[in-house]
């Protein structure tokens, strides 16, 4: 049978979903808990890839587990084993064509800034200190909305057939001396968010202004784009499937 994993994990200590080839990936951590718990060989596909060093509040992964099994006494122990980085938040069968990175239809990420030095955050958000005019970004972020090609804000080596992406919400709010950029869209492309929360910092800080910003998004070309934010303030958040793909029970 087939069942979707939702997890959630702090990524300082991880190369991302996937392990490198000197850096262990939370993928694998997930993969060989399981395989020690239910004593069979399991293999799982995530809902997406994240980068080494992004924190993951929401993400959900399928596996094909062949024996029956206990789904709260699994979740229980499953957390136990696993390192405190990572957690299981809930084990749900579904249908057996199921596939946790193609049924996804929207994925959201959230990028957080603290404006003030807060040992709190460490680790947790990107310390940005410079003056930034937050209208502007918003007014920038607001030319995202839409289906575009955003090919200027993804790595050159990556194996996608297209760069179109479903743009659904790109925003910026302020809380006192926080700043959080939320972005949802239909799918994401390698490196997209970092470039992206780079490129509105540019427009924030007036090295980069509206026409230009648009400019580089027609462009389709990353080296008219901003550099990639740190990792550490990168989060995804949620992902959304429609509720046709879990069995009721």
């Amino acid at each position: 049978m087939r069942y979707f994993f939702e997890i959630a994990y702090h990524g300082a200590a991880y190369s991302g979903w996937q392990s490198q080839p000197n850096a262990v990936g939370v993928q694998a951590v997930v993969e060989d808990a399981l395989t020690k718990l239910l004593r069979e060989e399991i293999s799982v596909t995530g809902s997406g890839r994240t980068d080494a060093g992004v924190h993951c509040e929401q993400q959900f992964f399928h596996a094909d587990i062949e024996k029956d099994f206990d789904r709260p006494t699994l979740l229980v122990k499953l957390n136990s084993f696993l390192p405190k980085s990572i957690a299981i938040h809930a084990i749900r069968r579904v249908q057996p064509e199921a596939n946790a990175r193609y049924e996804a239809y929207e994925r959201t990420y959230h990028y957080r800034i603290t404006r003030v030095k807060d040992p709190f955050t460490e680790g947790l958000a990107l310390y940005y200190f410079r003056p930034l005019d937050v209208d502007a970004m918003n007014r920038a972020a607001a030319t995202l909305l839409g289906e575009h090609d955003f090919a200027c804000f993804s790595k050159v080596q990556t194996d996608v057939n297209h760069f179109r992406c479903d743009m659904k919400k790109a925003e910026w709010r302020e809380d006192g001396a926080r700043l959080e950029f939320t972005i949802t869209a239909n799918r994401f492309l390698r490196g997209m968010v970092r470039a992206i929360v780079g490129t509105l910092l540019d427009v924030g800080s007036g090295r980069t202004s509206l026409r230009e910003f648009q400019t580089i998004v027609q462009s389709r070309d990353r080296k008219q784009a901003g550099a990639n934010v740190p990792p550490h303030g990168l989060y995804l958040s949620r992902v959304k499937y429609h509720s046709r793909i879990f069995v009721k029970e």
